[in-house]
C-alpha cells in the first residue's frame, strides 16, 4: 500500500477503528467512493480481507471486501493512513488509541465517532500534533451477524472542528468533502460542540431512563418520566453554560420528545447494553455532565441520580 500525499484524494487512505454497526455502516457508505482506500484496524496477529455484507434499508443487499490490519503490520500501514475514524465506545477510546497513535503520520488526522462526551478531552494530549474532528451520527445500524449490517435508520452526521481544537491542524478540505459526499445528510460545523451538546441532552435522559424501566423509547412519553426528564436536561444546561455552551431548554426538550416519539418502537443502546449485561456508556453521557459540573463545583442531583442507578445494574451482572 503506497502513501498517497492530500493533493491526490483519489486515493486518500482511510482507516476505521472499530467495527461495530456504526464503524461498518460508515465502511459501507464509503466504500461506494472512488476516491479512498478503506480498511479496518484489527486486534488479530495477521491481516486478512474480510467479505462484508450490507443490508440497505430499502432492502438491498451489497456486499464488500474489506482489508482488516492486523498487528503484524501495523508499523507497515499505519504510518500511510490519512484519516483515522474512530468508532468504537467512548469509554473504549483512549485505550483503543494508544497502541494506534504513535505509529500514526505526523499528517494523520483523527476523527472520533462515538455516542457521549469526554474522550476528546483525554485525546487532545495524546495527539502530538496531529489533527482531531468530532462527528456525532443519528443514523440507525444494527448488527445480524458479525460482519453483515443492516441500515434500520436515516439520520443526520454532524461533523466539525472546535475552537478548543483550533491549535491543531485542520482536516484537509479534500477529505472533509469526501465524508460530506459520502456519508448520506451529514454536514460539517465550524464549531461542533454545542450539537455534540444537544445530543448529549437527549441521551442524558432516554439512555438511563429505558435502561433502569426496561421499556421502549416510546414509555418515555407518559407523565410518570416527566419531572425526572426536565430536571436531568435542565441540569446538563446550567452545566454547559459555565463551558460556555449557550442551550435553549425548551428546545431541548422538544428535541428530547421528538426523538422518544420518532423512536418510539426502538430500544436504545443503554438499554441493549443492560440487557446484554454489556459496559454501558453512562460515564460519556450522564457521568461526563458530572464531570464538568465538579470542575465548575455545581449540583447536578438527577444526573447521579441517574448514574448511580445505572451503575448498581452493573454491579448485578452476573
Amino acid at each position: 500500500m503506497s502513501v498517497q500525499s492530500y493533493k491526490k484524494p483519489a486515493f486518500a487512505k482511510i482507516c476505521i477503528l472499530g467495527a461495530g454497526a456504526i464503524g461498518q455502516l460508515i465502511y459501507h457508505q464509503l466504500a461506494e467512493q472512488s476516491q479512498s482506500r478503506l480498511s479496518f484496524i484489527s486486534r488479530d496477529a495477521n491481516s486478512s480481507v474480510q467479505p462484508l455484507r450490507f443490508t440497505t434499508i430499502d432492502g438491498q443487499v451489497i456486499n464488500h471486501k474489506a482489508a482488516l490490519i492486523g498487528q503484524a503490520d501495523y508499523q507497515t500501514h499505519l504510518s500511510q493512513i490519512d484519516l483515522l475514524i474512530v468508532c468504537v465506545k467512548a469509554y473504549q477510546v483512549s485505550d483503543a488509541l494508544k497502541p494506534i497513535l504513535p505509529r500514526l503520520s505526523a499528517n494523520a488526522h483523527i476523527l472520533l465517532l462515538h455516542n457521549g462526551m469526554g474522550p476528546h478531552l483525554e485525546v487532545i494530549s495524546m495527539l502530538k500534533g496531529r489533527g482531531l474532528s468530532l462527528g456525532t451520527t443519528s443514523q440507525g445500524a444494527l448488527k445480524l451477524d458479525k460482519w453483515h449490517v443492516k441500515q434500520t435508520g436515516n439520520g443526520l452526521t454532524q461533523l466539525g472542528s472546535s475552537q478548543a481544537l483550533t491549535q491543531l491542524p485542520p482536516l484537509p478540505v479534500k477529505l472533509k468533502q469526501l465524508l460530506l459526499s459520502a456519508i448520506p445528510q451529514s454536514d460539517w460545523y465550524s464549531e461542533i460542540l454545542p450539537l455534540l451538546w444537544q445530543k448529549l441532552a437527549v441521551n442524558v435522559a432516554i439512555n438511563p431512563l429505558t435502561a433502569i424501566f426496561n421499556c421502549l423509547n416510546g414509555e418515555l412519553a407518559a407523565d410518570k418520566h416527566k419531572q425526572v426528564i426536565a430536571n436531568a436536561v435542565s441540569e446538563l444546561v446550567v452545566v454547559a453554560k459555565h463551558d460556555g455552551i449557550e442551550l435553549d431548554l425548551d428546545f431541548l426538550l422538544q428535541r428530547v420528545y421528538q426523538v422518544i416519539e420518532l423512536t418510539a418502537n426502538n430500544f436504545s443502546s443503554m438499554h441493549q447494553d443492560v440487557q446484554h449485561q454489556r459496559k454501558t456508556e453512562i460515564d460519556a453521557i450522564n457521568g461526563f455532565v458530572l464531570q464538568r459540573a465538579a470542575v465548575h463545583q455545581l449540583e447536578v442531583p438527577v444526573n447521579l441520580s441517574l448514574l448511580q442507578q445505572i451503575k448498581q445494574i452493573e454491579a448485578k451482572y452476573e
